[in-house]
């Protein structure tokens, strides 16, 4: 029976288990709990525990002392569906358990921390220890959203919570308003990207303690700024995976998942699975608050269910919310426009979605490389006006690269729903040495291309060091075993080798080893390039100054735009009032566009232009720019963009085109 069938899909039905059906206390009162599983500190001191075993007839939960060694065992009464619960009067936060199951002792799935790793014992968790102060907090507004990918483990040198919250205050100062922290769910080993996590309530223990993660939220929230989660709720890890023992329902024989076995939301058996993930969205927002997630490969999650798992994990997240601002962003390689639609328009009500076809495009244009899942774009003027205007490239048409059709139909999608981006963990890692995208191309067009990001009606995202120009490379790493190790280096390389020039014989050795510590410690930051990159930073920062000022970007009542040549075009960012912005962009040598023919070029009635902002000021190492409009055309300075805004006493200049001008 599928979940939706049997009820499971409705996401009260997470909290309803949470105060019914549950064992009792000694003094006969139902537990109170947060979420339907796990371990949950009692208002008398004492620590209730619940799992979801449907395959074993007896399960126990075992406290542990300072040996590992067992000191007391509790033994959980069987309830109907599955679950067994029951309650230790002895334990307290901080104690360490497993739970003891027909097939063995293993670590609870829903532990909420794994100080040994996932392969050790569970810690009992009392989240309520952790004094808030955001409880004015209500988040940013879509318009003001600038995203900040950061991996907590090479964005600092000592890759911990404490340490990155020291730099909170930069990244506000910055522009910054939303933190996309890459995955913390625990994972083996001393360093990875976090996309194989096996428990997903315990943050990864070399992070820090769950109360430092609770400080780097707080935090960031004193400082003005969201903070969202990137989950993966697509598959588990192949190493410290506990769940089957717990349920082989958990996942699905009907699909086949890339990186592991596809999760059951839709078969038999898939109520406690939909259960377990959405008690997880629950848990981030409720215990964390996390002001949101980013949903890893949802082409990935699989759901025939009259109401689909990733519907559901929306409205859960804002339920956990609690009036505040929450934040749902999914990437998908499919371009599914549905997922940001509106409930009542048959969607499944997230708010934004990963844009591809935008960074396709700008890195084609950045470095001329037409290969892998870049062959479909060419980087042309034409590319940037259609996203500029319709956020994907891609909306139905046959794409060349997969042999077949390539997204959905977008046009009602409000712009701020698409995320756009020249870097992310991704990206940057697939190249040869993961080079930054400044070292891949000119400065000129690097300042360009950033100035397009930040000034389009999208909401922009930067991944760390990117603001400025960070030399460190950022690579895939994993610590795994030797065995693993060597699975996982090659396929890494095998992905990796779509790219022709990757595949070349010259180039193959120089991929980096995914096991390796000095692979892993190369990645880290080094915040000293602030300064001696400080042209760039200066960039980055007055960017999103103009973003904010200039409030036509982002609220413009109409957006559109033009090609003015073979590497040149313009958007207009049409207001209300008539206060227009003009956005010029020229991807190749200088043009001198003559006659002026575009309408999209003409001024308020009796007025002209004036320059806001320029990416060939001098600030930012550039040769600076002369006037655009003058008596002898337009001069589109090469390899620069131009922000232009109306100017009722603007005189057309004459140009100075030579030495006798």
């Amino acid at each position: 029976m599928s979940s939706s069938a049997s009820g499971a899909s409705d996401p009260a039905a997470v909290a309803a288990s949470s105060s019914s059906g549950h064992s009792r206390s000694k003094e006969g009162s139902a537990p109170r709990r947060r979420l339907p599983v796990g371990a949950e500190i009692q208002p008398d001191g004492s620590v209730h525990f619940r799992v979801w075993a449907p395959d074993s007839t007896q399960a126990a939960i075992e406290i542990l002392d300072g040996n590992d060694s067992v000191a007391q065992r509790v033994e959980l009464g069987r309830e109907p569906g599955g679950y067994f619960s029951g309650a230790s009067q002895e334990a307290r936060a901080g104690a360490l358990y497993k739970i003891r199951l027909d097939a063995g002792v293993f670590p609870d799935p829903v532990s909420r921390f794994q100080p040994k790793g996932p392969h050790g014992p569970s810690q009992v968790i009392d989240p309520n220890l952790f004094r808030w102060t955001d409880g004015n907090w209500k988040g940013r507004r879509v318009e003001e959203r600038v995203i900040y990918e950061m991996h907590l483990g090479t964005f600092t040198r000592e890759g911990t919570w404490r340490a990155a919250m020291a730099q909170l205050e930069e990244l506000g100062e910055l522009g910054i308003t939303v933190i996309e922290v890459m995955p913390i769910a625990e994972f083996p080993g001393e360093f990875g990207w976090g996309y194989d996590g096996v428990d997903i309530f315990a943050p990864y223990h070399v992070y820090g303690e769950t109360e430092d993660a609770r400080a780097f939220v707080n935090r960031a929230h004193e400082l003005g700024l969201m903070v969202i989660l990137d989950v993966v709720y697509n598959h588990l890890g192949p190493d410290g995976n506990y769940l089957r023992p717990f349920s082989k329902d958990y996942f699905s024989e009907t699909y086949e998942c890339e990186w592991g076995h596809a999760l059951n939301f839709d078969g038999p058996g898939s109520q406690g699975t939909r259960e377990f993930f959405l008690s997880n969205v629950r848990h981030w927002i409720d215990e964390y608050h996390f002001d949101g997630l980013r949903l890893d490969a949802t082409q990935q999650i699989f759901d025939a269910s009259a109401v689909h798992i990733l519907q559901d994990i929306g409205k859960v997240a804002r339920e956990a919310g609690e009036g505040r601002q929450i934040y749902v962003v999914a990437e998908n390689e499919t371009q599914e426009v549905r997922l940001v639609r509106p409930y009542q328009e048959g969607g499944y009500g997230l708010d934004a979605i990963w844009n591809d076809d935008f960074h396709h495009a700008a890195m084609v244009a950045a470095t001329g490389r037409v290969e892998a899942y870049y062959t479909d774009y060419r980087g042309t003027p034409q590319e940037f006006v259609s996203a500029f205007k319709h956020g994907f490239l891609f909306q139905g048409q046959w794409y060349n690269w997969q042999k077949k059709r390539r997204g959905f139909p977008a046009w009602t999608v409000e712009l701020h729903r698409f995320v756009t981006f020249l870097q992310n963990h991704d990206q940057v890692a697939n190249s040869l040495r993961g080079a930054r995208l400044h070292q891949l191309t000119s400065p000129g067009l690097l300042k360009t291309l950033t100035a397009l990001m930040l000034l389009s009606p999208s909401t922009p995202m930067l991944f760390q060091g990117q603001e400025f120009a960070a030399r460190t490379p950022f690579v895939y790493f994993a610590d795994h075993g030797p065995d693993l190790s060597k699975l996982v280096r090659e396929g890494r390389h095998r992905s990796l080798w779509q790219f022709r020039s990757m595949s070349a014989d010259d180039s193959r050795n120089l991929l980096a080893e995914p096991s390796s510590r000095r692979v892993f410690e190369s990645c880290k930051l080094d915040f000293g390039e602030r300064k001696t990159q400080a042209a760039l930073y200066r960039l980055h920062r007055d960017l999103l100054r103009v973003r904010r000022a200039e409030k036509t970007i982002t609220s413009a009542a109409w957006i559109d735009g033009a090609v003015l040549g073979a590497s040149a075009f313009v958007i207009r960012f049409f207001a209300k009032d008539g206060d227009d912005r003009l956005l010029l962009a020229n991807l190749g040598p200088d043009i001198f566009y003559n006659p002026a023919s575009e309408p999209l070029l003409a001024p308020l009635e009796g007025g002209g232009w004036a320059t806001i902002w320029s990416s060939e000021s001098p600030d930012y190492d550039g040769s600076g720019t002369p006037h655009i409009e003058t008596t002898a055309g337009w001069i589109l300075p090469g390899f620069a963009a131009v922000l232009l805004k109306p100017n009722e006493h603007a005189e057309l200049t004459r140009p100075r085109l030579s030495e006798k001008d």
